[in-house]
Order: structure tokens, then C-alpha cells, then sequence
């Protein structure tokens, strides 16, 4: 049986990733209802509003669901006293050192995911106890690896360093992309930006409509001196681009982001000075299409480029 779908009692090996200002409980439930794995973003939710999401999330499915938590989160003490509360089943890490919650969490019967960009960082995820690892090219939105390692270079790189299963990450956005993770050694994958732009996506109606017009080369790794992040360009993307090529610091960085850019971007809308977040595969993307449907054209997709692919090599 594959991995992923025991690991979490899912019937197809889809995540859906837990992104800031786009996941909320609507989206996580409507994925994992589909049968798939929703995931709450909490990165950008205070403690009181992620138990609030937790428990609308509970209400609408029945079906497992989890929540993915930033290490670097400011009140991750209290985040994870929730999520023990709340009796989470599933918790995704990323964004730092999974080493110090994941045996709190594992203590208290909750499956821990950890994402990582490289080798170093896998094995040390699966060193500290963790039941699998989200590989994530350097195609993903978000937070991303300094080491730039594209997803078809890394995910065969990971499955052959550790011995827990491995879900691909980045530049999924399709059956096909799918099945090409499968044949490099995963056992599921992990989607974002095409539920980024999914009517139950609690992104702003502005960033979805940016998302399906996007073209190729709209997005960039940027911030590698501060905390790697894949953008959308506009207004905002070029004053950091042109601070980091008159060499800026990591404070001036940190200055030029300041507070509550992402929300501004991605929640409230503001595609000038907003910090827009997504993934290369953006451009690909043409429909905003409710979640259930967004899962299941891929998995259809998968099984029909399987059997294509079964009948060109006989």
C-alpha cells in the first residue's frame, strides 16, 4: 500500500500545502473531504485564531486534516500546546530545526511532517523521529532553499538518503508533474499554488486573479540573504531586487519587508507593495476552481499519463 495514503488514512497522496494567508479551515476541508490531506496554514494565525480554524475545521470533515506550523513562528510554545489541546493528528514543520517538538508532538500521538530543501536537513529531520519529509524544489512559492535545487534533482536525492517516505514538493501542478515524482521515489505529493488560487482559498480575489495571468518568468527567488522566498514580481519585488544589487543587509532587508507585508499581498490584495508569494508553476495555471476539483483533475491526470505511459513502453 503506498506510504503516504497509510500514514495519514487518505485515499489519494495529495497535501495540500499549508501556505499563510491562503489556508484556512474552508480550503483544508474542503481538500481533505475530497480525500486528499488539507493542512492549515498557522503561519500566519495568532494562537486564538488557529484553535478557532482547528475547530471550524473539525465541524466541516470528518476526514483527517492537519496543520502546518513555521518553527520560526513567534508563539510556538503556545501553538503547540493548542494543537495538543485541540488533539491535531497531523502537524507539518517547516522553517527551522524540527529536533526540539518532534518528540513533544510524537509524545502526544501526533504524526510529524518535516519539509526540507536538502540533504543535510533530511537526515536530520528524519534523526530527530519525524514520519516523513516534504522535498521541496526550489520551483515552490514561499520559503525555499538557499541551495536553489530544483525538484527533479532533489526528490531522488532525498529518497536515497533516508528510509522514511518522502512527499515532492515544488512545481507540482499537474498529473503529469505527479507522475514524475512517483517515478523519482515519492510517495505523494505536496501542492500549493494551484490551491492558492482555489475558490476556497482564503487568499484575496486580487492575488487569485494574479496568479491565472501570470506568464513564464513572473516569479523569483528573492531575500536569499535574509530568508529565501519565491515572489511574484511588482513593485515591492523591485526595491528589493534593487537593494540587494546596491548590497543591502540583512537589516535593511528586514527594514525594507517590515510588518504585515504578506497580509497586505496575498489576504488584503495590494499587488503593488504587497508581498505575493507563489510558485513557478503559476503561470500554468488559467481557472480559480473549487479544491475538490482541483484534486481530482489531478489524480485523474495521473492515471491516465500512467497508462500512457504503460502502453508507450511495451
Amino acid at each position: 500500500m503506498n506510504a503516504i495514503k497509510k500514514l495519514f488514512n487518505i485515499e489519494f497522496p495529495i497535501v495540500q500545502a499549508g501556505m499563510v494567508w491562503c489556508s484556512g479551515w474552508r480550503l483544508a476541508s474542503e481538500v481533505s473531504n475530497a480525500g486528499g490531506l488539507g493542512l492549515i496554514g498557522a503561519g500566519s494565525m495568532g494562537p486564538d485564531l488557529l484553535r478557532e480554524h482547528i475547530r471550524k475545521c473539525k465541524q466541516a470533515t470528518s476526514k483527517p486534516f492537519g496543520v502546518n506550523v513555521p518553527l520560526l513562528y513567534r508563539d510556538i510554545d503556545r501553538v503547540f500546546e493548542i494543537l495538543v489541546e485541540e488533539k491535531v493528528d497531523i502537524v507539518f514543520t517547516s522553517a527551522g530545526d524540527p529536533s526540539k517538538w518532534t518528540t513533544y508532538l510524537k509524545e502526544n500521538q501526533i504524526k510529524v511532517v518535516h519539509v526540507i530543501a536538502n540533504k543535510k536537513f533530511a537526515l536530520k529531520a528524519e534523526k530527530s523521529g519525524v514520519d516523513a519529509i516534504v522535498a521541496e524544489g526550489f520551483e515552490a512559492g514561499g520559503h525555499n532553499g538557499r541551495e536553489e535545487t530544483t525538484t527533479m534533482c532533489l526528490i531522488p536525492e532525498i529518497c536515497d538518503s533516508v528510509r522514511i517516505p518522502v512527499i515532492a514538493a515544488g512545481g507540482i501542478g499537474s498529473g503529469r508533474a505527479m507522475l514524475a515524482a512517483f517515478a523519482l521515489g515519492a510517495e505523494g505529493v505536496q501542492v500549493g499554488s494551484l490551491f492558492a488560487a482555489s475558490k476556497e482559498s482564503s487568499a484575496h480575489d486580487n492575488f487569485k486573479r494574479a496568479i491565472i495571468n501570470s506568464n513564464e518568468g513572473d516569479t523569483k527567488l528573492s531575500m536569499k540573504s535574509l530568508i529565501p522566498v519565491r515572489l511574484m514580481k511588482n513593485d515591492f519585488f523591485h526595491e528589493v531586487e534593487k537593494a540587494e544589487a546596491n548590497g543591502a543587509t540583512r537589516s535593511d532587508l528586514m527594514e525594507l519587508l517590515g510588518k504585515g507585508r504578506a497580509k497586505a499581498g496575498m489576504f488584503e490584495g495590494d499587488l503593488d507593495a504587497g508581498e505575493l508569494e507563489i510558485g513557478q508553476i503559476a503561470s500554468s495555471i488559467r481557472e480559480i476552481k473549487p479544491a475538490r476539483d482541483i484534486l481530482m483533475d489531478l489524480w485523474q491526470e495521473f492515471i491516465s499519463e500512467k497508462e500512457r505511459i504503460r502502453k508507450m513502453v511495451v
